[in-house]
């Protein structure tokens, strides 16, 4: 059994465990070029590691076109990768003119719009899940859903999602589309989708989340805060007993709980991507969990 890899719903699409997050790639020290992604790509590849992680709105609406360079000059590369992308947020940019202030947006001209967009930028036919980026308290389920079926008829998307979505809109949304994943904010630092609902919502329904920031954008490389350092001391003794690194100890500690989430890596190094699939390999004493969520919270649990 490949542990790397696993269905994300029971009839959905067959993922890797991580994903290779792209939010970041201009921030790579050694560039963005075509080069320089086909190198951290083939070393997902021989991690593992098959599923690629984008947005619309990443980079200034600029990275999934980096990504499509790589894909242009590599297209061999199309049939070893799953191509995640989301679209619906709104930002102000250069690259977007027309835009006058920050917002969300779910009409059908612009879902699909988007979506053709991304496919000219990724270089690619179809998408292998299409997730809607943030919740609108003007998303009409109808007219999504007509998009929805559009483009699944069409052949550029194959699966949807959601991300940053509440139980609440994920089950309104889910009565008139397929939806296969929520994609959430998730690490010892932030555990608000553990208590309101979300973690449970995923079990409730049967699909694995995918989690973002789970290293809480490095904080936990340079602690500040009180509860940072608490938690930075608890991770460092409980990453000796378990001989790994601080980040895999956090990767391990997420992928335990059980509704078997996927992970966002946020890296650009090279180190970094290799050594994450450690993490399925490491078992968590029940004490130990609770040690670093008890170190979170600051308290013992009630």
């Amino acid at each position: 059994m490949n542990m790397m890899r696993q269905k994300i719903s029971s009839n959905g699409p067959t993922l890797s465990r991580f994903a290779l997050g792209h939010m970041t790639v201009f921030e790579d020290e050694m560039g963005a070029s075509a080069d320089r992604i086909k190198e951290k790509v083939d070393t997902c590849l021989e991690t593992g590691i098959t599923t690629m992680d984008h947005a619309d709105i990443y980079g200034n609406y600029l990275a999934e076109e980096a990504f499509g360079k790589f894909l242009k000059a590599n297209p061999s590369y199309r049939d070893q990768i799953e191509i995640v992308t989301k679209c619906g947020i709104c930002l102000l940019s250069d690259e977007r003119p027309s835009h006058t202030i920050k917002h969300y947006r779910y009409d059908k001209t612009h879902i699909k719009a988007s979506v053709e967009k991304s496919l000219t930028n990724l270089a690619t036919e179809n998408i292998d899940l299409l997730l809607f980026h943030r919740p609108s308290p003007m998303l009409d389920p109808l007219i999504l859903s007509q998009a929805c079926e559009e483009l699944k008829a069409e052949g550029k998307v194959n699966f949807f999602g959601v991300s940053n979505f509440t139980s609440s809109q994920f089950n309104m949304l889910s009565k008139f589309v397929d939806l296969h994943t929520n994609q959430i904010q998730a690490s010892p630092l932030y555990l608000d989708h553990f208590l309101n609902g979300e973690f449970d919502l995923a079990l409730e329904n049967q699909f694995s989340p995918m989690l973002w920031s789970p290293l809480a954008r490095g904080r936990f490389f340079k602690p500040q805060t009180e509860q940072e350092s608490r938690l930075v001391g608890c991770l460092t003794d409980l990453s000796k007993k378990y001989d790994c690194p601080l980040d895999v100890l956090i990767y391990s500690w997420l992928l335990s709980h059980p509704s078997k989430p996927h992970i966002i890596l946020g890296t650009n190094k090279i180190e970094r991507i290799k050594s994450s699939s450690l993490a399925l390999k490491i078992s968590w004493d029940i004490q130990d969990w609770f040690a670093v969520w008890t170190a979170s919270i600051g308290q013992e649990v009630p």
